[in-house]
Order: C-alpha cells, then sequence, then structure tokens
C-alpha cells in the first residue's frame, strides 16, 4: 500500500475530485471562453472572460474527460475553440489578456507571461486528451511564448508587454516564471521536446539562489534587471497578483514543482530547496494567529500582513506534502497532509453551493475582498490529484498513461 491509502484518504480525494468538478458546468461565456463562476457556480457574464481562466479550466475539463467524466470533453473543446476564436490576437499574435463583456477585446490590460503560460498548460492538457486543434494551437503558443516570453540569456521569463508587443514594461515576476515553470514542464512531458525542461531548470536556478539568500521568504518582485523589490505594493498588500511581501502559497507551490522538476532534471540542490521552502512556508504561515489555516502573507520578518486565508494555498500545500512524502519517505509529511486535508474539508469545501471557498477571513469565515465568487477549479482539482500520481510525469500526462499511485 501507498501512504495515501495507510491514511485512508483515496477515496475522499476521489469523490471531491469527482464533485468538483461537476461545479459550474455552465461556465462557457456567449462570447467564448470560460465566464467568471459566481459562489453557487453561475456564470457572471459581466466580468467578461479572462484568458488564464479559460486555461485553467480547459486544463480541468481535459484531464476529466481523460477520467471519463460526461460532458467534460464537449466543454473542454468549447473553451478550447474560445482560445483559438476570440481569445487569440489574430492582429498582433498571442492572447489577449480578456474580453469585455460584450465580448470585445480588452487592449489596454497588455499580454503577460502568466496568461500565456495558462495557454501552454490548458493546450498541453487538451494534445493529451485529444481535442480538435489543439496540437496546432499549442505549437502557435509555444512559438509565442519563445519569442516574447522566454529571455533566453537571463534564463527567466519577461513579464509583461503591450498588447501590439511594441513596449516591454520593466516589471520581472516570479509568480509568472513559476507558472511557466509548471507550463514548461507539461510541453515538454506532451511534445518530447526535453528543451523545455531545461529552460524550467535555468529559472529553478534562481529560485534555489533566492531562497537561500532570503531564508526561504522568496522575493515575487524584480526590476528589468532582476534586483528584488521588496516594498513593492506595500500600498495594497492584499493584490490578487502582486501582493507585499512573502507569499506563504508560492513558497509551497515552488517546493511541489523543483521536486517535480528533479525527477526529470535530478539536481542535488532541488530537494533541500523544496524542503527549506517548504518548512518556511509553514513555520511563517500555518496557525499563527491562534486559528487553523494558513495566512496569505508576510513581511521580510515573517509577520504576517495579510491574515486571510486563500483556497489555493491550502490546496497548495496538500501538493507539497504529499510530493514530499514521496520523495523522502518521511511521515512527518503524510501527517501534515491528513491534518490539513481535514482542514481544507472543514472550512473550504462548500458542501451547500459546491467547489471550494476561495477566501476566508482570519476567523476561518467566508469572505470576498480579494477573491468573490468561485472562478478557478484548478487547485481545488490538482489538490485531489497529484497526492495520487507519481511525480513524474506531470499531471495530465500521468492521468493519461495511467500512472496512479
Amino acid at each position: 500500500m501507498t501512504w495515501l491509502d495507510d491514511l485512508a484518504l483515496r477515496g475522499r480525494l476521489a469523490d471531491e475530485y469527482d464533485r468538483l468538478t461537476g461545479f459550474g458546468t455552465t461556465l462557457v461565456h456567449p462570447a467564448g471562453g470560460a465566464a467568471w463562476l459566481d459562489d453557487a457556480g453561475r456564470p457572471d457574464h459581466a466580468r467578461g472572460v479572462l484568458t488564464w481562466i479559460t486555461c485553467r479550466m480547459l486544463h480541468v475539463h481535459a484531464i476529466a474527460a481523460l477520467t471519463g467524466r460526461p460532458g467534460s470533453r464537449e466543454l473542454a473543446q468549447r473553451l478550447l475553440d474560445g482560445l483559438s476564436g476570440p481569445l487569440r490576437d489574430t492582429e498582433h499574435d498571442g492572447w489577449l489578456h480578456q474580453l469585455d463583456a460584450d465580448g470585445r477585446p480588452d487592449l489596454a490590460a497588455g499580454k503577460s507571461c502568466y496568461d500565456h503560460a495558462f495557454v501552454l498548460l490548458g493546450t498541453s492538457s487538451a494534445v493529451l486528451a485529444g481535442l480538435d486543434g489543439a496540437e496546432d494551437l499549442l505549437a502557435a503558443a509555444s512559438a509565442v511564448f519563445l519569442d516574447r516570453f522566454w529571455d533566453d540569456a537571463a534564463g527567466r521569463c519577461r513579464d509583461e508587454w503591450s498588447a501590439d508587443w511594441s513596449h516591454l514594461e520593466p516589471y520581472r515576476g516570479l509568480n509568472a516564471n513559476m507558472h511557466a515553470v509548471e507550463a514548461m514542464l507539461a510541453v515538454a512531458d506532451t511534445t518530447g521536446d526535453v528543451a523545455w525542461r531545461h529552460r524550467a531548470a535555468r529559472v529553478a536556478e534562481l529560485v534555489v539562489d533566492l531562497a537561500e539568500r532570503y531564508d526561504g521568504r522568496l522575493p515575487e518582485h524584480f526590476d528589468a534587471a532582476w534586483t528584488p523589490l521588496p516594498d513593492l505594493n506595500a500600498d495594497r498588500p492584499a493584490d490578487p497578483f502582486k501582493p507585499y511581501g512573502a507569499t506563504v502559497g508560492h513558497g509551497l507551490e515552488w517546493s511541489r514543482l523543483l521536486l517535480t522538476l528533479d525527477a526529470v532534471a535530478p539536481d542535488e540542490r532541488l530537494l533541500p530547496t523544496a524542503e527549506a521552502l517548504f518548512d518556511r512556508a509553514v513555520a511563517d504561515g500555518w496557525a499563527v494567529d491562534g486559528a487553523p489555516g494558513f495566512v496569505y502573507t508576510t513581511d521580510w520578518s515573517g509577520t504576517p500582513v495579510v491574515r486571510d486565508r486563500m483556497h489555493w494555498v491550502v490546496a497548495e500545500a496538500l501538493a507539497a506534502a504529499a510530493a514530499l512524502r514521496q520523495r523522502t519517505g518521511d511521515d512527518r509529511y503524510a501527517a501534515l497532509f491528513a491534518r490539513w486535508w481535514a482542514h481544507a474539508e472543514e472550512a473550504f469545501v462548500d458542501r451547500a453551493q459546491g467547489s471550494w471557498h476561495h477566501q476566508l477571513d482570519a476567523g476561518n469565515r467566508p469572505a470576498a475582498g480579494v477573491w468573490p465568487g468561485k472562478p478557478d477549479l484548478y487547485h481545488a482539482v490538482q489538490a485531489t490529484l497529484l497526492p495520487r500520481l507519481p511525480l513524474t510525469p506531470t499531471l495530465t500526462r500521468a492521468i493519461r498513461d495511467g500512472a496512479w499511485l
């Protein structure tokens, strides 16, 4: 038996996966792509269409198609069609950040590495699920990503361009690079092109260095020369994508991704860094204010800044604990997984309306200041799947190949 069988959690994870993938299945926006979902899973058409949400939901339903969920193949195909149609910039190439409520492109938003990393992830999963047009779209997305976002001289990704690619913003961000690593590993497993793994490994070198220099609290924001900007957004610390300070959930997410990378491109530095990031995030973030749950952010001494709990943070904590247990065999991680899963079931899982509450306050009551509604199944679904899969290949490829633990 595996550690997960011993914890008697496999059935609960499988049941929760089935419940999650049945949430919000009317999400396709009339303009194409995925609508934002409210607390009950109803599409909020007034919020328009976001590329990253469309890609995450494509990823989820491509996986669900592979696991045999009725209706998911058709839903994934419609989301893919949204990426190949209204969300794609046929004039300048690449993908728009969003469409407005009437389906018009929002050109002021520019083009981001964050969005394009999810285009890579979503289309990779679509290829593995055998969706029509997926291979051509992945090839196009790969070309745009390498041309516009991959900086080969730096071994890192650029972050933000104007919509017509005429201006590159000086900002560089670790968040976009993190999701690019996940996407690059997925592209490698989908296409067989190991150059994507080499690129991911180069980004990981930055994380290894930062973890050592900053005691496991990763700087998120940088200038064009990759000089850290530790005080960026101190005036709006709860920003959903660029918060001030150290982001606890990203330490956990990087921990898991470094172990995935180490499984295909071994490096003696990756496991110790993964352990250090995990331990720092847990020490700084878990139940530090008298209530269970992970705080969102801390300052550079580890003092909580935003104490609200985000669903994606506990989801990444679960995935990281599972990965470390698989990699090390240390039952400490299994015990933490069990504790955090119990917390997720008690505080985040919404039995009345479906999915997971996306945000709780410091007392573990539903809140909505950062994340209104429930637009994102990606983190919660992966938290139910990754613990049941090996560290390699990446998630969708492992499911397609039947590589269940």
